[in-house]
């Protein structure tokens, strides 16, 4: 089984490293593959809403997005991880969510999806409300943690301080490497849930 973990973090060796690096001890006793990508420091711009990917299969912009999109495919577990800016996920990281969520239009349904925040302080709730979004609008359960998914630092390191923090993000990973090896039994034993046919689009405007 395979976890692709996304680092919204520009700053290497940060705060929301530790998080995910914990994250990753844990994987890897279970014998799950974790990769993480650092997508913080990219050049990743915003969704322009052209359509292109439904013509072309992937992102009219050739970047690490389409780079991403056979990962994500392949992947059985997913994390996207930010610190919080403004109480919100750094830009850069949505830009890239925006894309590849839209680009690619593969079967997401039942891979298990996981944000996770750092914040010096306040905004973390609302950062792991926004990341969330993502998953329940393509039907991935959400794993959940002893807490909100979310570590405390502001200085490089000092998410080490934060023994909750760490726990919380231990737990998460087992948690998730469960829903993983649970939704696969499930899918072997009783397939996926059945899909209507067609997909009904409405909006407000009569």
């Amino acid at each position: 089984m395979k976890v692709l973990m996304l680092n919204g973090s520009p700053r290497a060796g940060g705060n929301t490293d530790i998080a995910l690096a914990e994250m990753t001890k844990i994987f890897n006793a279970e014998g799950i593959e974790a990769e993480t990508v650092r997508v913080g420091n990219k050049d990743i711009r915003g969704c322009i809403a052209c359509g292109n990917c439904f013509e072309k299969g992937k992102c009219v912009f050739d970047d690490i997005v389409n780079e991403l999109a056979p990962k994500f495919e392949e992947c059985d577990g997913f994390v996207a991880a930010t610190p919080v800016y403004y109480a919100s996920a750094n830009a850069t990281l949505i830009a890239c969510l925006d894309r590849l969520f839209y680009s690619t239009h593969f079967d997401k349904s039942m891979k298990v999806g996981a944000g996770v925040v750092c914040a010096r302080r306040g905004g973390c709730s609302a950062t792991f409300d926004e990341l969330n979004k993502y998953f329940t609008i393509c039907g991935m359960p959400i794993a959940s943690s002893q807490y909100w998914n979310s570590i405390h630092g502001r200085e490089k390191g000092e998410a080490q301080q934060d023994e909750e923090g760490l726990q919380t993000m231990r737990t998460l990973a087992r948690n998730m490497t469960f829903l993983m090896r649970s939704i696969a039994l499930g899918k072997e034993k009783y397939g996926l849930p059945e899909a209507e046919d067609e997909h009904k689009f409405t909006n407000f405007i009569r």
